[in-house]
Parts: C-alpha cells; sequence; structure tokens
C-alpha cells in the first residue's frame, strides 16, 4: 500500500491536509518570488513555487516513507536553488535558459535521492556532527537573510550574497518607507501574534491577508511592488536541457541539493516520528522525496523536502497517515488554480518579510549561543562552517566541517584508546592480573613482557602500539594480549605486525593471546599467525605467560 495510506483516520487527515495547506500558500508563494527575484522574473518564481508545493508535497505523500511527513519547497532547498539559479543566469543567453538548466538540476537532485534510497544509504546520512549541521542550516538561514534585504527595503535584488552585501549601502540609501514599513508590519505579525489567535489561523496567513488588505487600502496610492500576474493553467512537462555546456556544474549542484534535501526530509522524518511514537522508513522516503523533485523539476517546479512546520501543524491538526499529504496537495491546487488571479495584489514587500522570518528561524540560535561554552573546538566548526556556507559554497562547507570534525573526533578517540595499549613487565603497572600471572611476571623479573591491547583498535592507535614497541627494553619473550580487543583495524593490524616481526628478529619469543572472531581473520589475511609457532598461540593468558616463562633460559628465571 503507498505509504500506508489508510481511511482509519478519515477526519484527522482531512483537518490537518487542510491546515498544512493554508500554511503551504504563503510559504510556496515566498519561496517561489525568492527564486524568480534571481532571474527578475517574480511571476515565473511565484508558478514555480506554488505548483512545487502541490507536486512534491503529492508525490512524497504516495510514494514516501513517513506518512505524516509534509513536503514542500522549503527554506534550505530555496536557498541552493536559489543560487544554482543566480550561476546560471549569469552565463546562459537567456534567463528561460537559466532556469530550464536550473530545473534540470533539480531532475538531477531527485535521482540522487532516489539512488540513495536505493543503495539503502538512508540511515548515514544524517550521520553528520550537529556542530556541522548547526552551521549550515545556520548559515543558510543567513543567506535567506540577506537575499531579502532588498526587497524587504523595497528594492529590486542586487545578485547574491556578495551582491546584497557589496551594496548594502545604496540599498539602505534607496529604501522605499511604505515598503519597508509594510514588510515591518509582516514581520510584527509573524512575531507578536498571540497563541490563542494560532491556533485558528496560522501567523503566515494572517500576515498574508493582513499585508494585502493594507496594501489595497490604506496603501493603495504608495506605489507598492506586488506579483506580476501569472498563470495558474496545469504546467506541462519538458524534457531536461543539458545543453548549456556546464554538465559538471550542474552534476554538482545536484549532488549538494540532493543531500540536502535528504538531510532536511530525514530531519523532520525523526520529528514525525517523535510525534506521533512511530518509526518511519529512511530508504523509502528517500525514493520518495527523490521521486518527487524529478516530478517538480520536469514540470517546472521548485525543488523541496519535508517541512518541519508543515508537518508538525499537520500532525497537531490529527493528521496520521499520508492521506493528510493528499489532501494538502489537492487543496492547494484548487486555491491555485481558482484564487491566482487575486495573487497579483500581494505585495512583494509581505512575501520578503515571510522569507526573512523564515531564514531568521532557520539559524540555530539556541546552540550559536552556548557553543563557546560547550568547546572552543565546537565554536569553531561552527562558526566556520557558517562563513563557508554564506561566503564560499555549501559543498565546501559541508566538506570542510565534516573533514574537521572527524579529524577532530578521532584525535580524541585516538588519545582515548591509546591507554588501553600496555606494556607490563612486573605487578607494580597499574593493570588487573590474577594472582598467578603476577607470580609469575616476577619470577620473570623483567625478561617476559605483556604487551596488552583493549577495545576497538582504530588506525589512530597504531602510534602508541609503535610507541609502547619502542620503548621495549632489554626482555627475552613477548606476550601480546588480544582478548579485550573488540576491532583491529588494518592500520592497527599492521603496527602490531611491525612489532611482532621486529620483536622475533631480535630473538624475542613471541607469543600471542585472546585472537578470535574478526581480529584472528585479521591477523590470519596478513599471515601473520603463521609466523609463530602454534603452541605459541593460545586463548589463556595465564597459560601464555607461564610458556613465556618457561621459555627463559634457567638463569633468567632464577635471578
Amino acid at each position: 500500500m503507498l505509504n500506508r495510506i489508510n481511511a482509519t483516520n478519515i477526519r484527522g487527515d482531512v483537518f490537518g491536509g487542510l491546515t498544512a495547506a493554508v500554511i503551504a500558500l504563503p510559504m510556496a508563494l515566498a519561496f517561489g518570488i525568492a527564486v524568480g527575484n534571481a532571474l527578475g522574473a517574480p511571476e515565473v518564481g511565484a508558478a514555480a513555487g506554488l505548483w512545487g508545493a502541490v507536486i512534491i508535497g503529492l508525490v512524497a505523500s504516495l510514494f514516501g516513507g513517513t506518512p505524516t511527513l509534509i513536503s514542500e519547497p522549503t527554506g534550505p532547498m530555496t536557498v541552493v536553488f536559489t543560487s544554482v539559479v543566480i550561476s546560471f543566469a549569469s552565463t546562459a543567453e537567456s534567463p528561460e535558459k537559466a532556469l530550464a538548466m536550473a530545473f534540470t538540476v533539480g531532475v538531477l537532485a531527485g535521482i540522487f535521492q532516489i539512488l540513495f534510497g536505493l543503495f539503502r544509504l538512508g540511515r548515514y546520512i544524517t550521520m553528520m556532527p550537529y556542530t556541522v549541521i548547526s552551521g549550515f542550516m545556520s548559515g543558510i538561514g543567513i543567506i535567506l537573510v540577506l537575499l531579502q534585504l532588498a526587497p524587504f527595503l523595497g528594492q529590486d535584488p542586487k545578485g547574491g550574497v556578495i551582491g546584497t552585501l557589496s551594496q548594502l549601502p545604496a540599498l539602505i540609501q534607496g529604501t522605499r518607507p511604505m515598503e519597508l514599513l509594510l514588510a515591518v508590519i509582516t514581520l510584527a505579525i509573524l512575531w507578536f501574534t498571540p497563541s490563542s489567535l494560532k491556533k485558528f489561523c496560522p501567523p503566515q496567513l494572517l500576515a498574508l491577508l493582513v499585508g494585502t488588505l493594507l496594501a489595497v487600502t490604506a496603501f493603495q496610492g504608495a506605489g507598492l511592488r506586488t506579483i506580476p500576474e501569472f498563470s495558474a493553467e496545469f504546467p506541462t512537462p519538458s524534457l531536461p536541457d543539458f545543453s548549456g555546456g556546464q554538465i559538471r556544474m550542474m552534476v554538482v549542484n545536484a549532488a549538494v541539493l540532493g543531500m540536502l534535501g535528504c538531510i532536511d526530509a530525514l530531519l523532520t522524518s525523526v520529528v514525525a516520528d517523535s510525534l506521533t511514537r512511530t518509526e518511519h522508513d529512511s530508504n523509502k522516503e528517500l525514493i520518495g522525496q527523490g521521486l518527487a523533485n524529478v516530478a517538480s523539476g520536469l514540470f517546472g517546479a521548485l525543488p523541496g523536502a519535508g517541512a518541519t512546520m508543515g508537518t508538525v501543524v499537520n500532525i497537531q491538526a490529527g493528521g496520521r497517515t499520508a492521506l493528510s499529504g493528499v489532501v494538502r496537495a489537492m487543496v492547494l491546487m484548487l486555491v491555485v488554480l481558482l484564487a491566482s488571479p487575486f495573487a497579483s495584489r500581494i505585495p512583494l514587500a509581505v512575501l520578503a518579510g515571510i522569507a526573512l522570518k523564515v531564514g531568521i528561524d532557520i539559524i540555530d540560535w539556541e546552540f550559536l549561543k552556548r557553543a563557546h561554552h560547550l568547546s572552543l573546538k565546537a565554536a569553531v566548526i561552527t562558526y566556520g562552517v557558517i562563513l563557508l556556507t554564506v561566503l564560499v559554497d555549501l559543498i565546501t562547507a559541508v566538506g570542510i566541517g565534516v573533514f574537521v570534525a572527524n579529524v577532530l573526533t578521532i584525535d580524541r578517540m585516538s588519545a582515548l584508546q591509546s591507554r588501553r595499549v600496555k606494556t607490563i613487565s612486573t605487578t607494580d603497572d597499574d593493570v588487573e592480573l590474577s594472582s598467578e600471572e603476577q607470580s609469575l611476571l616476577d619470577q620473570a623479573a623483567g625478561r617476559v613482557l605483556l604487551f596488552q591491547l583493549a577495545g576497538p583498535m582504530i588506525f589512530g592507535v597504531a602510534k602508541a602500539i609503535s610507541r609502547e614497541h619502542n620503548a621495549i627494553g632489554n626482555c627475552q619473550a613477548v606476550v601480546f594480549d588480544l582478548s579485550e580487543v573488540s576491532h583491529l583495524g588494518v592500520t592497527a593490524a599492521i603496527a602490531l605486525e611491525n612489532a611482532v616481526k621486529e620483536a622475533i628478529e631480535v630473538g624475542r619469543q613471541v607469543f600471542m593471546v585472546g585472537a578470535t572472531g574478526s581480529t584472528e581473520n585479521r591477523l590470519r589475511k596478513l599471515k601473520l599467525l603463521d609466523r609463530l609457532p602454534a603452541e605459541n598461540i593460545t586463548a589463556d593468558r595465564l597459560q601464555a605467560i607461564s610458556l613465556a616463562v618457561g621459555s627463559l633460559p634457567s638463569a633468567a628465571r632464577n635471578a
């Protein structure tokens, strides 16, 4: 059955879908206009945003793996897609060509998501340090805010982030007071709508209605810029356009957009699980999201992902199955077809205020306020990813952030694990030994060395193995104890092999204890165990120490 759709909760699903549709309308318009402004064609963006909300919501609800998830164009996806549009607009021969190439990127992003799902990579997508997730989400929020500054101040967009920042003084100087006032009123409604009123009317819809009403009454003669008229007809599908000679850039942008969509959707799915006490199917969800973005791109609509706000509202209103997402898409489609003539009265300043508020909400304020208290390294990674996201690009930010975070984590884990690499020659060492083992080591008087490893031996521990081995003094027998090794990585295994080979070369007796399971398989593949006599390989540490002491010359044992 498609995404577990059933009729057991019709009333709740209908209410959930209706409420989600009400929220989706202003958001889809705001995101669509943000993309359209990048091309200087807001009417194209408005239609693309609205149909994106319909198509993505419908397809993802039918084929996804999270029944209550509401999918639509989101802030993060819009930011990345806008940057794609801007990059193509500077090279394509026409705005139509740039938009066609951008929609092709959306199709490719969907294909990437389908492949992620088919290869069952869902559970790995969100295995990313929180410092990096917080950094790039906050960076995306800042980008969305910056891109809305020009329309918020009543002016046409000045390019991307760098263009906006470089022309900020001119933007401020050219502010149109009435548009700025209307945008500020929009923000005030979004921020200060009482909770009692939010139950009946979402703040986004209230801001859209109040802002539009003010524009046609109190601000009627102010010359406010509004959404240009656009066609509300069903979009017609078109083939992907690869003729721009920028296939490499398109594939890279598609990979970034697809990965971001996966992260956005799966994080929202986790939120839905916590609210409904259910468990989503990550891989199926990725396939559903991919199909939705492929369909949306083919029909010339914006890409999208799971939307946290719409999902939470859907669940709170009673939605429990994917039927709620289908209802939302149908309701939204009727609104687009029947009410689009009235959209030309909506002021661009109102939509800029709505989008700017979304950008502010995306920024992870709670973590940013605490990051420097939690860890200086965490703060550096988070703020570094923010700067790279805003000033360079998302893929560079995430790549560098993940690399640095993982290196620091590996360094910390290696330091902790290195403490579990010990060489023991007497009972004075800090290690737990039985009385018989202690007695035997004392009898050997330093001539037998117990080389003990424990826990996961990742590649960062190889240095500790080499260091401890190099510190070996004048002993005549070495017992390598692997009884407590849960994982032996290739690099650590090579370091262990070098230690054994060197011990044999200088004439020491070598004994191996406790190599079982995957550890034993790793050593046999290295042919390390073949270097030792069969009687020197045992599962019992006491037996190995006894054999080592017995291998000493009698003078050494009695010393």
